[in-house]
């Protein structure tokens, strides 16, 4: 019965980080900026005038996120450090347009069409950014350091570690989108879908 009793708390005491690890989930926004039209070029046209400005030009719409950390680094008993937790708090916000004024019910359902779609490839952008954030954690939990009684050491390591993340996350955005907004690409049939009337 002991032995049993034991058992159970071993087994709680290990499924605990792991069901910290998983509790967390992303806070998502939605950010509008108007345009207007009553065909679906004159729609397009407007999202080319107001849309968020990204590098040189304007986008249809834009995908970012703000990432905050906490951090549990426990100096250990043989002069180590170690990364006991890392909880993220992730903060993702979808920058899209929003018709305004009334239109004609043929381009009303071109544009909800349109959005819809809009709306569908940035979602693919925000699971990347959560996938990003998952590998952060996946490479923090049990980090660890010798003779860091400061935890200055392991902190540079974690951070070592970040930059690759990072660029990883970056470069699968910027093929996805490429994918996406090339002739035939999904992107390219929503806007021409838009701006054909169909």
């Amino acid at each position: 019965m002991a032995f049993r009793r034991l058992v159970s708390v071993v087994a709680v005491a290990i499924m605990l980080p792991t069901m910290a690890q998983a509790q967390w989930k992303p806070v998502e926004k939605i950010e509008n900026y108007r345009v207007s039209g009553q065909s679906g070029i004159e729609l397009y046209r407007s999202i080319g005038e107001h849309g968020p400005k990204v590098g040189v030009g304007r986008v249809i719409a834009y995908t970012d996120f703000k990432l905050l950390w906490s951090r549990d680094y426990r100096p250990q008993k043989d002069g180590s450090c170690t990364l006991v937790s890392a909880r993220p708090n992730l903060t993702i916000t979808y920058r899209l347009p929003k018709a305004a004024g009334d239109m004609p019910t043929a381009t009303r359902r071109s544009w909800d069409s349109f959005l819809e779609g809009v709306i569908r490839h940035e979602k693919v952008h925000g699971e990347m950014i959560v996938d990003l954030v998952k590998a952060i954690e996946d490479v923090s939990i049990g980090l660890s350091a010798p003779n860091d009684p400061d935890c200055n050491k392991v902190r540079a390591a974690l951070q070592s570690r970040l930059g690759p993340l990072s660029q990883e996350q970056r470069r699968r955005s910027r093929e996805f989108d490429q994918v996406e907004m090339r002739d035939g690409g999904n992107v390219h049939k929503l806007v021409l879908a838009l701006v054909n009337g169909s």
